[in-house]
């Protein structure tokens, strides 16, 4: 019996060792890789962006990135929420749950959204499940996509704001809004381009309708039951449930953070259509 511990104890030690030596490999790659890629001066909570697959990424997105390509499986019944940051993610991602979750939470006293952050309720790829860690499985299969996005000089300045506050956390120098403004029409920003990520989305929300469905924030503002018609036959409670005024005032969303340490009350500004043109000349 103790030999056959001790054997079986070796083996685990000899895969151990080799799974280290794989990470090894692995983190000796990737650093590379890193040294390979053209970079610039970055802006919000990472001071480098490095060119790479196509867009400017922020350095300490690649690796995740990496592992989601090389790792995730989407199955047929999974929903993605994509968005450019600040462009209305928090709230599409309260209503798509509240939509998926209605017949388990249908009476508002209890339900998760009183109690937790949107994005603790629907995860980052990025930061929450490939943050420690190439398939096209996403286009493979039968999931659904959700996508929103917003007018480029509103989610200019709201994304200008969110960093800062990111910055100011670190410690860090405020950005001025020139500075940073030629860069983000650059595609110098978190997630890169704006126009890229936009007109892709919307290409194949026209070619794969049945699979992309395309928002726009401006819309979801002006008539927020319309949309949520789009996303789901079901009205009762949603609208109330994911008011913007109703999320922010809630105490979750008010303390706490998510991912990187990005606290919960930096999602929530004012969220206004146009807001824009009190910082940005015509």
């Amino acid at each position: 019996m103790a030999s056959s511990n001790l054997t079986h104890l070796m083996r685990d030690q000899s895969r151990d060792g080799q799974e280290a030596c794989q990470q090894d490999k692995v983190n000796h790659e990737f650093k590379q890789l890193i040294l390979s890629l053209p970079r610039v001066k970055g802006w919000g909570a990472s001071q480098i962006f490095y060119f790479f697959q196509g867009f400017w990424c922020p350095s300490n997105l690649i690796q995740p990135i990496n592992s989601f390509q090389n790792h995730f499986q989407a199955k047929d019944n999974d929903i993605v929420v994509a968005s450019l940051p600040k462009s209305g993610t928090t709230w599409l991602k309260a209503l798509t749950f509240a939509i998926v979750n209605r017949h388990h939470f249908s009476s508002l006293e209890d339900h998760p959204l009183l109690k937790f952050n949107s994005h603790e309720l629907v995860p980052f790829f990025e930061y929450n499940v490939y943050g420690g860690s190439d398939t096209k499985s996403i286009k493979e299969s039968n999931c659904k996509i959700i996508y929103i996005c917003r007018n480029p000089f509103d989610t200019f300045v709201s994304a200008w704001f969110y960093a800062n506050k990111i910055r100011s956390n670190q410690s860090l120098p405020t950005l001025s809004i020139d500075e940073i403004f030629e860069s983000y029409c650059d595609g110098i920003s978190p997630f890169g381009s704006f126009w890229d990520h936009k007109l892709g989305y919307l290409k194949e929300s026209m070619a794969r309708s049945h699979k992309v469905l395309f928002l726009k924030y401006e819309d979801v503002k002006e008539n927020a039951i319309f949309q949520v018609n789009r996303i789901a036959n079901f009205l009762e409670n949603i609208i109330d449930l994911c008011g913007f005024e109703k999320m922010k005032e809630l105490e979750v969303n008010k303390s706490g953070s998510v991912g990187l340490n990005f606290e919960n009350k930096f999602f929530f500004r004012k969220a206004e259509v146009g807001d824009w043109i009190n910082y940005l000349s015509p």
